[in-house]
Parts: structure tokens; C-alpha cells; sequence
């Protein structure tokens, strides 16, 4: 029998909620509570479509022309989003993620990013999925084992669900004052603009209707804990959401317009992000990370309702 697609295959479980995490790209490639999606799940035979839940490591989004410089040095990596001469979402994708404990509700799966032509540095890469009865908790944490200093950014591609149709007859509330401008070739920020009196404006729930979005929001309203939330209400009166600490200061939205047609805006990519697009060559929020020096940033999701 041929492996699966996604690798092997690590449960966890609390109570009525379940979660898988997979091997290939160390992502989440379903949570349900209830038996109801909380995230937008993909089978496990096959390839993660959109970056379906993967960590996004060490950069979030694009790097124009996958060119950077950093320090004294320019860099090339390898274009992975060929059609629009991109360098696309880190590094660890496609890559085999082990496990480095595993528990009845809560797995941590590890990588190590080895020098390589475009990034000749160390990292090693932890992601801790846990379960409880505040919903699912990832914390994903970076240490430097080089001994130069490394560029870092850090993001995650999970898509909150609608739970049962497609999105467009779900209510969407982002408490969000900026929106992040990008070009429409290339997907490279231009700029920002506030969403008032925009279709971008979500601070208030309301339909996302036909609208297409795959645009960066920043100046995100938080809670007193720090945190941020994004709200994908259903209509059987369910709510999946999603938050985000403080080490992540701008939140992707992305309807999934570009999937395949069965695929397309059945669920909400929403992606924490430690750094705008392109922040390797603009130095936007870009972490250095020195020789020992650790990252930690963590996210989460729930059913509400």
C-alpha cells in the first residue's frame, strides 16, 4: 500500500474535540468539535491544497523575485511560485516533520532547516498542538543553532469553516483598521489603506457574500490578554474562530478563490503572520535571529455557539 500524500497521520483528542496533525508539512489537516469542522479539512490522501494548515517557516506569504539582501550578503532562493516569480511560504512545506512527543491531547512535531542555496542557516523548529476545553492552542517556537545571525518570519495557513456549503453565506467579523495593498500580479504589498468605507471593512459581523480577498489586515483590535480574533459564523449558527497573540501582528484573509472549483471558498484561509509580505526584501517586522535566540509565537481555534 502507498504512503499517504500527507504522511503519517497524529491524532489527539479532548472531550468531543479531535485533531489530526500530519507528517508532510507539519500542519493541521483537520479539528472538529462536535463532529463539526472547525477548520477546513482536506482527505488525507491527498497533497495540502492552498497550504491547507501548514506552518509557514522561515517567512509567511512571498519574497519578490525570491531575491533578498541581508547583512552585507544577497540572496537567491528557489521560486516556488514560478507564475508570479515568487519565492512562497517558507521552506517546510513539503517536508517530513517527526514527532518529538505525542499524548492523548497534544502532539509536538519537530523540523530542522539545514543550510541551503538562498538560506544558509540553521533553525530548528518545534509545533505544539494542544487540545483543552479552550479549543486548540499551537505554539510554534524557533531557535538559531548557527552561529550567524538568521532573518525570520513565521505564519500559519489554517482555513476556519463555514461548516457545512461554502463561505459566502457565513459571517465574517475581523476587527481590523488597515488593510495591506498588494499588486494584483504579483501579490507584493504596494501599501496600506484603512478598510473604513471599503468591502474590506468586517470590524462588525457581516455576509461575505461573492467578495474575493487574499490581502493582509493589520492594526488588529485586541482583548486584555493580548489577543486578536477573527469570527467565521456559519448558518447552522456555529462559530469557528480564530486568535492570535501578540507576536503576530497581521492576520491574511484568503476566500480561496484560486483553488480547484470543488475546492473554492469552502473555507476561510486565516493566516497569523509575524511579518508582512515580502518583509525579507523590505525588512518590515523581520526577526534577526541571533546564535540561541528563540521565537515563540502561538495561535488558536475554537467552535462557539
Amino acid at each position: 500500500m502507498a504512503p499517504l500524500a500527507s504522511g503519517k497521520q497524529f491524532e489527539i483528542g479532548s472531550g468531543d474535540q479531535h485533531a489530526v496533525i500530519v507528517e508532510v508539512g507539519g500542519g493541521i489537516r483537520e479539528y472538529t468539535h462536535r463532529n463539526r469542522p472547525v477548520l477546513d479539512p482536506y482527505p488525507p490522501d491527498a497533497m495540502a491544497d492552498g497550504a491547507h494548515g501548514a506552518p509557514l517557516i522561515p517567512w509567511p506569504n512571498r519574497i519578490g523575485h525570491g531575491q533578498y539582501r541581508f547583512g552585507d550578503t544577497d540572496y537567491q532562493l528557489a521560486l516556488t511560485e514560478p507564475e508570479k516569480n515568487n519565492a512562497i511560504h517558507g521552506l517546510l512545506l513539503w517536508r517530513p516533520w517527526e514527532v518529538a512527543d505525542h499524548r492523548a491531547d497534544e502532539v509536538t512535531v519537530g523540523a530542522h532547516i539545514h543550510p541551503m542555496q538562498g538560506y544558509p542557516f540553521h533553525l530548528e523548529v518545534t509545533v505544539r498542538y494542544a487540545l483543552s476545553a479552550d479549543g486548540l492552542t499551537v505554539t510554534t517556537t524557533a531557535t538559531n543553532t548557527g552561529d550567524t545571525t538568521a532573518p525570520y518570519g513565521c505564519g500559519q495557513h489554517p482555513y476556519l469553516s463555514p461548516g457545512t456549503g461554502h463561505i459566502d453565506d457565513a459571517h465574517l467579523q475581523l476587527d481590523a483598521a488597515t488593510r495591506i495593498v498588494t499588486d494584483p500580479e504579483r501579490q507584493l504589498p504596494t501599501g496600506t489603506e484603512p478598510v473604513d468605507g471599503t468591502p474590506y471593512d468586517f470590524r462588525r459581523p457581516r455576509p461575505v457574500g461573492d467578495l474575493a480577498i487574499d490581502y493582509p489586515f493589520t492594526d488588529l483590535a485586541r482583548d486584555d490578554q493580548g489577543r486578536a480574533r477573527v469570527r467565521l459564523q456559519g448558518t447552522d449558527g456555529a462559530t469557528a474562530e480564530l486568535w492570535v497573540d501578540h507576536t503576530y501582528p497581521i492576520i491574511e484573509l484568503f476566500t480561496g478563490d484560486t483553488l480547484v472549483p470543488d475546492r473554492r471558498r469552502r473555507g476561510l484561509g486565516v493566516e497569523p503572520m509575524t511579518c508582512p509580505p515580502d518583509a525579507f526584501r523590505t525588512g518590515d517586522r523581520l526577526r534577526h535571529l541571533e546564535p540561541g535566540d528563540t521565537a515563540t509565537t502561538t495561535w488558536g481555534a475554537r467552535l462557539s455557539g
